[in-house]
């Protein structure tokens, strides 16, 4: 089980060496979405660090998660980004020498928006990522006991910059093309 750390004295990551490299790595990927998609990627981060402690292999498990969960939106053109994420992912845990970390990451990649509680292994820091990233797409309305001041913190150390409105302008495309299946990437 996991417990919150001390966030008292705690200070926003605002450089994350690997999920930096990550994102300038892709850079011409994202294009003009760059600087939104950065900052998404470390306001999950920093939440899903606040719920799992600072272990260096939890620290780099949350850069690599961060930083590919939604990247099949750009990788692939997609709004069903959830396949096309974990591919990406693996194939870097697999270049990496980090194969035994393939089947945490892509749970975290693959049950970040599920809707309940993440049960199926409580030792993996899916369920914290989940929470995360429902954190930061309720703009912090949301905060699983986080402290206030931290969660304001995160939101104010790297904003919005157009994130929310690009995946709301993503569903309307979505629903569109496909009104039967508008959230592709939900679960319950």
């Amino acid at each position: 089980m996991r417990h919150y750390i001390e966030l008292h004295d705690m200070d926003v990551m605002t450089n994350v060496t690997l999920l930096d490299g990550l994102c300038i790595g892709y850079r011409q990927v994202l294009e003009g979405d760059y600087e939104l998609y950065r900052n998404h990627c470390m306001r999950v981060f920093n939440f899903c660090r606040a719920f799992a402690g600072e272990s260096p292999d939890a620290l780099d498990k949350i850069a690599i998660a961060a930083f590919f969960h939604d990247f099949g939106i750009w990788s692939d053109h997609t709004f069903d980004y959830i396949a096309p994420s974990q591919l990406l992912a693996r194939h870097y845990l697999e270049i990496s020498d980090q194969v035994t970390w393939i089947d945490e990451i892509e749970a975290m990649i693959g049950e970040h928006h599920k809707l309940t509680r993440y049960c199926a292994n409580s030792v993996w820091l899916v369920e914290s990522f989940r929470k995360a990233d429902l954190i930061d797409m309720s703009g912090g309305l949301l905060r699983f006991r986080l402290p206030d001041e931290f969660v304001t913190d995160v939101l104010d150390a790297f904003p919005n910059e157009g994130f929310h409105k690009k995946i709301g302008r993503l569903f309307i495309e979505r629903l569109k093309t496909d009104p039967f299946s508008p959230l592709p990437m939900m679960k319950f």
